[in-house]
């Protein structure tokens, strides 16, 4: 069957979107692919025709729970059955049965946790797979914003396999990460489709400020007079959770998303802005990845990412329409500090090298410094990788090395928002990629009028929304109480 015809036949579609039908070429003639598709321009289809044109299952290895659970209800909401998503969701018996009949599913998701355990591991290397997925592959990467160490071990598996064609697949790789992708998914001379990062309908605006209390009153004043739907990007909880009660305070729907809410909250919270019933979300980086919403007009991040590929990852939230759209990043003297920190966070310190190395000398098991509080769980995971691989001292450069590389990914941030350079022009080089044109709407160091990229926020709609939204949440605290 012709791609042409399947493509209509098995989704509606009369045309591939660019980079598409050459990636699934390649793909169909059992060659690896590393393909580098901006947010909303159709990655999951990569796969998902060659499922159906295959006749063996594929393996979708998947970073995030709900960006995993959000595809398998994609599919099923598509008419597609043999669907599968293996992850901590599941119970004993639901394993137990996915896992006999697995070679029955046309698509299998699974986090690379789950990927890892013996049972699992065992059954998907006695398998004859199409191809595996390598979905959000940036993560495989040390030098991704993602980082998952468990991600790195995907190789294990792949080298044991009956080995089919691999798929790597990202929203933006710088070309260290494209490096570390292909090494560590031990790609064959693997064909690269990157596409140009530059989001030419996404109007690039930094607005600084000599206070961090001027940011949000600037953020509930434009809010309350421009139109949605919005994302507002912000580093914690507890200043998602005091945004969005200060715009539901103004009569602005809205809603924080972060990883402390109830799995079913959090996706009560994405279907409501998806249908339309909530203006705003203030979120962490928790929210985005999978999410699908043609029509967002507006991202604000109220605090500087700490790198320009969490940036561009974000503010990629906007415009999928094609649409004129606008990223504002707000800074006040010393944010910096505070995303390095974030950005190092989760990195293992000297200490914690010592002390995993202690536990491990005494006979201890491991698993007691989590018990323990004495470590993070992500801090566990990446001395529980390297440590099997290198020496204490050796993990320690490693982590130097690696805070090292994470502070400059902030100090290009910082470069972003200080210096007069077109933001647009940076930000593509920093992708190892030039401008093919100059923009008319482009960024706040070209000049750029903001009142010609926003519209004014209907209130007569937004109040109807607000009913709806407000009615949907009183159900809920009674259903709950």
């Amino acid at each position: 069957m012709k791609l042409q015809s399947a493509l209509k036949q098995y989704f509606g579609y009369d045309a591939f979107r660019p980079g598409q039908e050459e990636i699934i070429r390649n793909i169909m003639d059992g060659k690896d692919v590393v393909a580098i598709l901006p947010t909303g321009m159709g990655k999951s289809l990569c796969y998902q025709l060659p499922g159906y044109l295959f006749e063996k299952p594929v393996l979708i290895v998947s970073p995030l729970l709900s960006l995993m659970q959000d595809q398998v209800d994609q599919l099923k909401q598509m008419g597609e059955k043999r669907v599968v998503a293996l992850n901590s969701f599941l119970t004993v018996d639901q394993k137990r049965y996915a896992l006999h009949f697995l070679d029955e599913y046309r698509f299998i998701f699974a986090s690379p946790e789950m990927l890892l355990q013996p049972q699992v591991k065992a059954r998907v290397q006695e398998m004859e797979l199409s191809l595996i997925v390598a979905d959000e592959a940036h993560c495989i990467s040390q030098w991704g914003f993602d980082f998952r160490p468990d991600y790195l071990r995907i190789g294990e598996i792949l080298s044991e396999t009956n080995r089919p064609p691999i798929l790597a697949l990202s929203a933006t790789a710088t070309d260290t990460v494209l490096e570390d992708i292909q090494s560590y998914l031990k790609m064959k001379s693997p064909f690269h489709y990157v596409h140009a990062v530059n989001r030419e309908n996404i109007h690039l605006v930094k607005k600084l400020f000599s206070e961090r209390e001027e940011k949000i009153e600037w953020i509930i004043e434009h809010v309350k007079n421009t139109a949605g739907p919005g994302i507002i990007y912000t580093q914690s909880r507890s200043k998602a959770e005091a945004i969005s009660l200060q715009l539901l305070q103004q009569n602005i729907s809205a809603a924080a998303y972060h990883a402390g809410k109830e799995a079913q909250d959090r996706q009560f919270i994405q279907q409501q802005f998806l249908a339309g019933h909530l203006e705003w979300i203030v979120a962490t980086n928790a929210f985005g990845m999978g999410v699908h919403k043609e029509n967002v007009r507006q991202v604000i991040h109220e605090t500087m990412p700490a790198t320009l590929s969490n940036y561009m990852q974000e503010i990629g939230r906007a415009g999928r329409d094609g649409k004129k759209a606008v990223a504002f990043l707000l800074y006040c003297e010393g944010d910096e500090q505070f995303a390095k920190f974030i950005a190092s966070e989760d990195l293992p310190k000297n200490i914690h090298v010592d002390r995993f190395t202690e536990v491990i000398a005494t006979g201890e098991q491991p698993q007691s410094l989590l018990a323990n509080g004495e470590m993070s769980e992500v801090v566990f995971r990446v001395l529980s990788y390297w440590l099997a691989r290198e020496s204490a001292e050796e993990v320690k450069s490693r982590m130097m090395n690696l805070q090292i590389k994470k502070y400059e990914e902030v100090q290009l941030v910082l470069k972003l928002i200080k210096h007069s350079d077109c933001m647009r022009k940076q930000v593509v080089q920093y992708f190892g990629q030039q401008l093919t044109k100059q923009q008319e709407y482009c960024c706040s160091n070209c000049g750029i009028e903001i009142s010609e990229l926003v519209e004014e926020r209907d209130i007569s709609k937004t109040m109807i929304k607000m009913t709806n939204w407000q009615h949907r949440l009183k159900k809920i605290l009674l259903i709950n109480s």
